[in-house]
């Protein structure tokens, strides 16, 4: 298990559940004050510390901890503090969170790589203090919300996707193109037929 606080949490959990090997992803607060304080509300008042983080629970024989990471980093800033895409807070800092050696090693491992990338490193490296789930409403939000705020760009999460639903979602949107071209193009034909009758009279004439 892995916990990561990536900005709003209804983007980052749908990015995890997306990823073959992730057996489950749940929203919530992590490395706050207390429990009575881990409701949504009081957090977004800023002066608990908690972060918005998904607990991440994987199937290290089907998706490695490095991957995972890596998924992590591609989708988040982490030159900014206390906020991710439009979203700004201390509730919105971005931060791994980790509950073993095995797994810290290997945090502080792709950590120190993505230092290297730029100037500025602000997310948070340490092991998780506490961890409370969130409200149920907040749980798979964008699976019941389908139109619903991601600061996750929509391409960079379908990078993630496995490839039958990656090629099932392209198919998709293929037919729906296909679809709007033959349509245009009937209606194209349509009105060439009732122009022929007259171009042929007019030459009648």
């Amino acid at each position: 298990v892995i916990y990561l606080a990536g900005g709003c949490f209804w983007g980052m959990e749908q990015l995890m559940q997306s990823i073959p090997g992730v057996i489950d992803a749940e929203s919530g607060y992590a490395n706050g004050t207390c429990e009575a304080d881990a409701d949504y509300k009081t957090v977004c008042k800023g002066e608990t510390g908690f972060r918005e983080t998904v607990r991440v629970e994987y199937d290290p024989e089907q998706v490695s901890l490095d991957a995972l990471l890596l998924a992590y980093f591609y989708v988040i800033d982490p030159t900014v503090q206390n906020r991710q895409g439009n979203d700004r807070g201390s509730q919105y800092q971005t931060g791994v969170y980790y509950t073993n050696e095995s797994a810290k090693e290997t945090v502080e491992r792709i950590a120190e790589i993505e230092r290297g990338r730029s100037e500025k490193f602000f997310v948070e490296i340490g092991p998780l203090k506490n961890y409370y789930p969130a409200e149920e409403y907040h749980q798979n939000y964008l699976e019941k919300n389908p139109d619903g705020y991601c600061h996750i760009p929509r391409p960079a999460m379908e990078l993630f996707l496995p490839v039958p639903r990656r090629l099932s979602r392209l198919k998709a949107t293929s037919e729906e193109t296909s679809s709007r071209h033959h349509h245009h193009h009937c209606n194209q034909k349509r009105h060439e037929q009732q122009e022929r009758p007259a171009r042929r009279h007019r030459q009648h004439q």
